[in-house]
């Protein structure tokens, strides 16, 4: 593993010509042509380096870690980053994380599970701080968050930012199936299944494993069924898909044959998982309930883009804004999920030792302008990993601890740190 060649190379990306032209405004075809005082690899640097103050307060801070000094320094106004950020293409920030991730598997950092990609895929609520405002594209307070995440490496592959009544995940999840091949293995959870959805992840040849009990006579007939016989596995067929989601999403309407997998967690309770996966030699059914496990992954990847990384504070009020932010906070997380795990691999711990994802944030952040920008990163990169390495915690396997119920932190804009 390299993480001073990735960045290296990320550092020249964002400088390149190619990224230059993909990242204009369709609106403004000369935009980023002119010298100014925040140029557009400055600009993505900035928003990459995870923006949970005020505007003026990243900005100040950007330019003074960049000028190697502890105070802030101001360079930029936020009047002049509104006027950039403007002109910056909407898929932008996304582009540039479907690059790192395919750069990350090529320089080792993404684990294969028998051969297979891990993927899961899940949706969240997020609540953005936002105030009133008379714009044309404004967005909107509540949407939908759908991700793809890979759990071995802790990487999130793909996101998207919906309206709470546009459609259901499991038609987000059909909008983001062109991103996985037969290669990878679909972590899903008991909201997804359906038989038309099986159908056209088989149709695809998409591996697959979701848990699929439900509580009375609900879900399938056939897992109720295998569930009173107490089988460990067993191989069904499902019923046929109706012909109008065959005609709608474009699979064979035909029987579908699955393997069913009992799992009975820690704490007692009996899990059924449904996947395409046959070979029982080369995916033993002893295997699927530590392998369901690794989707909680995605859950926590939530809960830190919205805790650590303040992922519904965002530094503007149209649709636009929200998005980069979101898709900059999502890379930023990348990057310190990088930065983390060549710690931990470089680092003489213990096998229960892990790294402390939550300090990277913390020991990135000054170093993240002359990392992106291509500054003695070798050096910078250096002193961030020999602070991780120092900041550990122990690591139970099997350790609940169960959500407690009560309302969820949403602030508004005003209450961002200053």
């Amino acid at each position: 593993m390299s993480l001073t060649a990735l960045f290296i190379d990320l550092a020249a990306r964002l400088q390149s010509p190619e990224f230059l032209h993909a990242a204009r405004h369709p609106g403004h075809p000369t935009a980023f042509t002119r010298r100014r005082k925040l140029p557009l690899p400055s600009l993505v640097a900035l928003m990459l380096s995870g923006m949970r103050m005020s505007i003026q307060a990243e900005l100040d801070t950007f330019f003074g870690h960049l000028a190697g000094q502890a105070q802030l320094l101001r360079m930029v106004s936020e009047q002049a980053f509104a006027q950039a950020r403007a002109k910056l293409s909407l898929t932008a920030i996304a582009s540039l994380n479907d690059w790192l991730v395919t750069h990350a598997e090529q320089h080792g950092f993404v684990p294969r599970w028998g051969g297979l990609r891990l993927v899961a895929a899940d949706a969240s609520t997020v609540r953005f701080g936002l105030r009133a405002a008379r714009l044309t594209h404004a967005a909107l307070p509540e949407q939908i968050l759908f991700g793809l995440f890979l759990p071995g490496a802790e990487l999130m592959l793909a996101t998207s930012l919906h309206g709470i009544k546009d459609c259901g995940e499991r038609q987000m999840l059909v909008q983001h199936l062109d991103r996985l091949s037969s290669d990878d293995l679909l972590l899903l959870d008991r909201g997804y299944p359906s038989s038309w959805l099986v159908a056209l992840l088989n149709e695809r040849a998409i591996s697959f494993c979701m848990r699929v009990e439900k509580a009375g006579n609900g879900g399938f007939a056939c897992v109720r069924a295998f569930l009173r016989a107490g089988l460990d596995e067993q191989i069904v067929t499902l019923n046929a898909p109706s012909r109008r989601d065959a005609a709608d999403y474009e699979f064979t309407c035909a029987p579908q044959k699955v393997r069913l997998v009992r799992h009975v967690a820690p704490n007692g309770k009996v899990r059924v998982l449904m996947t395409n996966l046959f070979d029982a030699v080369r995916f033993p059914a002893a295997a699927f309930g530590d392998l369901y496990h690794k989707r909680w992954r995605i859950e926590e990847a939530f809960k830190r883009l919205k805790g650590r990384l303040n992922l519904e504070h965002v530094s503007g009020l149209s649709q636009q804004a929200v998005v980069q932010d979101v898709d900059a906070k999502i890379m930023c997380d990348n990057l310190q999920t990088l930065a983390a795990l060549t710690a931990h691999d470089q680092a003489d711990l213990r096998t229960v030792d892990r790294i402390n994802h939550a300090y990277a944030h913390t020991a990135l952040k000054p170093a993240m302008p002359a990392l992106l920008l291509g500054k003695q990163v070798a050096k910078h990169l250096r002193a961030v990993l020999k602070l991780l390495e120092k900041h550990t915690y122990l690591h139970r396997e099997n350790q609940s601890k169960p959500r407690k119920s009560r309302p969820k932190p949403h602030k508004f804009m005003t209450q961002k740190p200053c």
